[in-house]
């Protein structure tokens, strides 16, 4: 699987969560290693696994997993010559102990969980080590017991240990005014008493230290020194016999270490699986059924890392193989496919979905993604440029077993050129018999997906009431940006939207010739536009009925000026601000928003975007008299709502600071 594709759609941010429901170091590393699978089978396998761990946990059963606290440490110093300790001896033990517990238990479950109960068949009970560390070792301190020398060496030591104490309590009443305080001290491991510093002199034996403030001395008096010399000879000896039984047990240790390895890795394996569980619980995930040949239909799915998600219902490979989604910004459809490529990825690592049931997913070799921008301040890569990259590599992969999903086909380049080259692309991938969604906003490439053999077109919904989007997804119906009924909502005349739609739906190459003129053969019906609201029965308003006989004077005034006279035509009118004008070069059309400046450049507006284009390369379409009415504010289209609200601001009176930023034009 492709790593950056992985990136984009957060799957390492799934896997982050995951890992929060592991509980030991094992489990984690199970979790890190996790990447998508392509073999069907081991990956059913994987799915039916984690059901069954989930059956576990929701029937409120308490698993008792072996705890692996200090066990790491262990594993990895097994077979080093290393001497283990009675702490280490004491996290061994308590494992030894859980992984028997464990065995126990999953035998109890094989009739309702009988793959995951197979892996603790593997175990070994190791009652041999266990009961020799238990015989041995308790609460972290090694037994009397452990060996008849250990259990000889400490009696001895007891009695010096009792005589010593009773000389130190005689010389502690004997010596009661000069010392600092009425107590026996150790220093090190020799008994010694606080004597002031000025009365040192008053008890013979050796100094072992002074206190901080120099005011006391610490002396091992000289009638208690061969009690304290045999008593070291005694502990001596002791410490050599532990050291004996600690070797002996370390090197029953060393000998179960394939044992204890298969054990440990058991436990994390089972760590791993009831992480999947917990996980599958905290978003309500199902196993899916899982098929290879690319048809995917999901009922009510949701993405795991965004909350109160609308549900999702989709479904491709059957009809068709490459969907084009379209609707509003901020609707939805960058969501679907980070939802549709995220879930796939997480069924494929045998986790479970947040879908609905009879939902089904198909195994990809490979999941490919162009989402996101992608853009590189190091490498100063254009929007498009990034696109292009992303394509270049998705097009090295691309077969019958590839996911592709491509958000935003067409954007950041020439519209014209750049729904071109995304209908040859989607075409490609449709040869290779990929599997694609893609979103765009183009209608070009709805139409495309409307007649094309294996395309369909599918749409995110929109309130037009409340101008918010459904985020629902309906497969079979091409959507749009909604900005007709958002412009109409927000005030808009009706009559400049039903011009914008006329000019919308009529092909520039159909009414121009290469000159750029309107063709003879358009017809007074083409040209001719009723402004009313067709789902109104309303009277025309009369602002409408004048701009109709406006535009209608107009045209013919138009036409009397271009009659030829005496051999000779009238020249053409400069171009106006309002005048729709075509763009040979570009097969587009667009509006005259400023006049022509010192350089024979006019900026038009095409697509929402100022261009600098030379005169010479643009053709009168439609005179802008024929498009407003008279009293138009052209500020509308050719200015921002926060500068025309300033320009108005300033036409009443100064107002200090306040200063319009024009956008940079576009050559």
């Amino acid at each position: 699987m492709n790593h950056q594709s992985m990136q984009r759609l957060e799957y390492s941010t799934v896997k982050e969560q995951l890992k929060s429901y592991a509980v030991s170091y094992l489990g984690e590393r199970q979790i890190d290693s996790l990447t998508p699978m392509t073999r069907l089978t081991q990956i059913r396998q994987a799915l039916a696994e984690t059901e069954e761990a989930l059956g576990l946990i929701r029937h409120g059963a308490s698993v008792p997993l072996p705890s692996l606290s200090g066990i790491e440490n262990i594993m990895n110093l097994l077979g080093t010559g290393y001497l283990f300790t009675e702490q280490d001896f004491m996290h061994l033990l308590q494992f030894l102990r859980s992984c028997t517990q464990l065995m126990k238990y999953m035998q109890s479950k094989r009739e309702i969980a009988p793959n995951i109960s197979a892996y603790a068949g593997s175990m070994y009970t190791l009652d041999s080590l266990r009961e020799e560390v238990e015989r041995c070792i308790y609460l972290g301190r090694i037994t009397d017991h452990a060996s008849k020398e250990l259990l000889k060496t400490r009696k001895q030591a007891q009695v010096i240990e009792e005589r010593l104490k009773k000389k130190l309590d005689t010389l502690l009443s004997k010596h009661r005014s000069i010392l600092q305080d009425q107590l026996i001290t150790k220093r090190g491991d020799r008994y010694c008493l606080p004597v002031q510093k000025e009365f040192r002199k008053q008890i013979r034996g050796t100094v072992h230290g002074e206190s901080a403030s120099g005011q006391t001395v610490f002396i091992e008096p000289d009638e208690i020194a061969s009690l304290q010399m045999e008593l070291s000879l005694h502990r001596a000896a002791e410490q050599r016999e532990e050291m004996k039984i600690l070797s002996e047990l370390t090197r029953l240790a060393d000998q179960a270490e394939y044992e204890l390895r298969v054990n440990t890795d058991t436990v994390g394996i089972y760590d791993f699986l009831f992480a999947k569980a917990r996980y599958a619980l905290s978003y309500q995930g199902r196993s899916v059924h899982l098929v290879d040949h690319g048809v995917i239909r999901l009922r009510s799915a949701r993405h795991p890392l965004v909350n109160n998600m609308v549900p999702l219902d989709f479904h491709i490979g059957d009809a068709f193989k490459s969907l084009i989604i379209t609707g509003p910004n901020t609707g939805g459809k960058t969501l679907c496919l980070k939802t549709i490529g995220l879930l796939t990825l997480m069924a494929q690592s045998g986790l479970l979905v947040p879908v609905g049931e009879d939902s089904q997913l198909s195994v990809f070799e490979q999941v490919a993604v162009d989402i996101g921008d992608g853009q590189s301040i190091e490498h100063q890569l254009s929007t498009f440029s990034a696109h292009i990259k992303n394509i270049i590599e998705i097009l090295k992969i691309a077969d019958p077993s590839t996911l592709i999903l491509i958000d935003e086909m067409a954007s950041g380049t020439d519209p014209g050129e750049g729904t071109g080259l995304s209908i040859a692309l989607l075409e490609e991938m449709h040869r290779r018999q990929a599997t694609v969604v893609a979103t765009t906003h183009f209608s070009e490439i709805k139409n495309f997906a409307a007649s094309a053999d294996g395309f369909e077109n599918a749409r995110m919904e929109f309130d037009t009431e409340s101008l918010k989007p459904l985020y629902r997804l309906t497969i079979g119906e091409a959507g749009n940006s909604y900005a007709y009924a958002i412009a109409l909502k927000l005030g808009i005349p009706p009559y400049i939207i039903e011009r914008s739609k006329q000019i919308s739906a009529t092909s520039l190459t159909a009414i121009a010739d290469s000159s750029g003129e309107p063709k003879a053969a358009d017809s007074e019906e083409k040209r001719n536009i009723v402004y009313r609201n067709t789902n109104s029965h309303e009277p025309i308003p009369d602002h409408t009925k004048r701009v109709d006989n406006d535009r209608r004077e107009s045209r013919a005034a138009h036409a009397k000026r271009a009659e030829p006279t005496d051999m000779e035509t009238q020249p053409a009118r400069p171009l106006q601000i309002g005048d729709r004008v075509h763009i040979p070069y570009m097969q587009e059309g667009g509006i005259i928003v400023e006049a022509e400046d010192p350089k024979g450049k006019l900026t038009v507006l095409v697509r929402g975007k100022k261009l600098k284009i030379a005169k010479q390369r643009v053709k009168l379409h439609i005179a802008g008299e024929e498009l407003y009415p008279d009293d138009y504010d052209f500020d509308v289209v050719s200015q921002t709502k926060e500068n025309r609200k300033k320009r108005k601001q300033m036409s009443k009176k100064h107002v200090p600071g306040l200063t319009i930023e024009m956008p940079r034009d576009e050559s």
